[in-house]
């Protein structure tokens, strides 16, 4: 298992459902370019985007484009399925992803197309853009030899 490929979720099992305050994300993501949420009254940096900064709450938001770097803060390794469904994308690495130029944001998402034994916290990596049939765009994570 360790030397197993690490895999993304089925797209069919994920429906993206955004609103004002994720939309713009999403859309950069659409553009292969990697935002993060900026209040623009502070400078603070929030992601997950919501309506209001957690520093001064206010709602004035831009999003800077990040460089797509960063590095895994957290991972797991999922080698069962538990829904037949995930069966042909098993292993998969969830990881928690501490990105490059935004201020100790980190966003969610899972690397793939390495060996599982090559993940490890610290690990630096690149996003990949994952064009799905459905119009949604999803940003992965891949290994960065540096």
């Amino acid at each position: 298992m360790n030397d197993d490929i690490a895999k993304a979720p089925p797209a069919d099992l994920f429906t993206l459902e955004t609103d004002m305050w994720t939309e713009p994300f999403w859309a950069a993501a659409r553009d292969h370019r990697l935002v993060v949420c900026r209040c623009a009254a502070c400078g603070q940096t929030r992601f997950p985007p919501g309506p209001y900064c957690p520093a001064c709450r206010s709602q004035q938001a831009e999003w800077p484009e990040l460089p797509g770097t960063g590095e895994v803060f957290a991972y797991t390794v999922v080698s069962r399925s538990i829904v037949p469904e995930m069966d042909a994308s098993i292993p998969y690495v969830p990881a928690v992803i501490a990105l490059d130029g935004a201020d100790g944001c980190r966003i969610i998402s899972n690397v793939v197309g390495c060996p599982v034994s090559e993940v490890a916290v610290g690990s630096a990596v690149q996003v990949e853009w994952e064009d799905r049939a459905d119009g949604a765009t999803i940003p992965r994570f891949r290994m960065r030899r540096t």
